[in-house]
């Protein structure tokens, strides 16, 4: 992996900008990102409209759910739990006992060059991975945490190694980051006045989350803006900030406004001009594109991209699913539904507790790129 700083000599971020947050003294645009190749000229006059045309022509896309969840496989105490990657929040599994996970974190066989070529062979021209999910654990070197992949056996920085393999190979590189949920930060938003499964319901109460007077959400909306900084500023081109949790701020709508999040989304647009933004189905209305899961019924004003899994429910990786992956009879069937109505498919991966692609998944991308070729 490259060094993460090498990135912005490409000319995105200016000297001193994660510093000082100064962007009116930016050079003039930096050279095209290579995921948007032959849109040079719309680009030159709208970044963020060449983007969103390289995401409407997209079609196909890879997520990548991994994380401290994956280590647990969707069990906990005996007992399987979906969807996987909420095995804290259904499993109640206290805070310090969840992060000890971190000491076994290897992520030995995760492979950003093998990820990319697998998703290149299957035709897709995305990959989105979950930089930070709901327990709050990044695979990302942020200096805002200690709860990071960087800080683990793995002393591996994974967004770094696919933004790497991502800009040389033409993918756009998208980044997933958990905004509404955080089962972690003391400061995140929590069930006193929150819905939308904001915290585990712990017996007794969690001791190292705030609560009362003491809670202080835009403690925790700082602490987001600062590392949404850090992706935008040490990763090189990045293609979308791809928000999720949105059931904790729409269980009270007449809240909405204390996340801030038009502010947050001019910031990211300030940061990187061409960045698109989504929060899941819509948040507040000015995000460039919906992404809801599964089942989408209706239609939309903006760019639309159905997410789903190659596992029949789970996002990580659950091994009470092993044999049961989809096939590739079953993700063209997705990729024609999903072009029937204009939409992008966003297809889920949940790599092994080692960071490895699930065999069962692999043979199924190939097939489908081996058909999406003779199409």
């Amino acid at each position: 992996m490259i060094p993460r700083r090498n990135f912005i000599k490409s000319g995105l971020a200016c000297a001193g900008v994660a510093a000082t947050g100064a962007f009116t003294h930016c050079k003039p645009r930096p050279n095209v990102p290579s995921y948007l190749k032959g849109y040079e000229g719309l680009y030159a006059a709208d970044p963020r409209k060449a983007a969103l045309e390289y995401f409407r022509e997209a079609k196909f896309g890879l997520f990548l759910h991994y994380g401290l969840y994956s280590l647990l496989e969707g069990r906990w105490q005996g007992e399987h739990v979906r969807p996987a990657e909420w095995v804290q929040l259904r499993g109640l599994i206290p805070v310090k006992e969840y992060g000890k996970l971190a000491d076994r974190f290897t992520a030995e066989k995760f492979d950003a060059d093998f990820i990319t070529d697998m998703a290149l062979g299957a035709g897709m021209k995305y990959i989105n991975i979950t930089t930070r999910h709901h327990d709050s654990f990044c695979l990302f070197d942020s200096k805002y945490t200690d709860f990071k992949s960087t800080n683990t056996p793995a002393k591996k920085d994974l967004v770094g190694e696919l933004a790497e393999q991502c800009g040389k190979k033409g993918l756009g590189f998208y980044l997933y980051y958990s905004h509404g949920r955080d089962w972690q930060h003391p400061h995140a938003p929590n069930n006193g006045n929150w819905g939308g499964a904001a915290r585990p319901n712990y017996e007794p109460r969690e001791e190292s989350y705030k609560y009362g007077e003491d809670h202080d959400l835009q403690i925790y909306l700082t602490f987001m803006k600062n590392q949404i900084t850090e992706l935008l500023t040490n990763y090189g081109p990045i293609g979308a900030i791809w928000l999720d949790g949105i059931g904790t701020p729409r269980s009270r709508p007449d809240k909405i406004h204390l996340f801030k999040c038009q502010e947050l989304y001019d910031h990211i647009h300030s940061l990187q001009p061409q960045v698109l933004v989504s929060y899941k189905q819509g948040l507040i209305g000015t995000e460039d594109f919906k992404a809801p899961e599964r089942h989408f019924e209706g239609a939309s004003d903006v760019p639309l991209e159905l997410c789903d899994t190659l596992q029949p429910h789970s996002w990580g990786h659950n091994s009470q699913d092993d044999g049961d992956h989809k096939s590739a009879d079953k993700v063209m069937e997705m990729l024609k539904k999903s072009e029937s109505i204009g939409a992008n498919l966003l297809l889920n991966a949940g790599p092994l507790p080692d960071g490895s692609i699930h065999p069962e998944d692999v043979k199924t991308l190939r097939e489908v790129g081996k058909r999406l070729q003779k199409a």
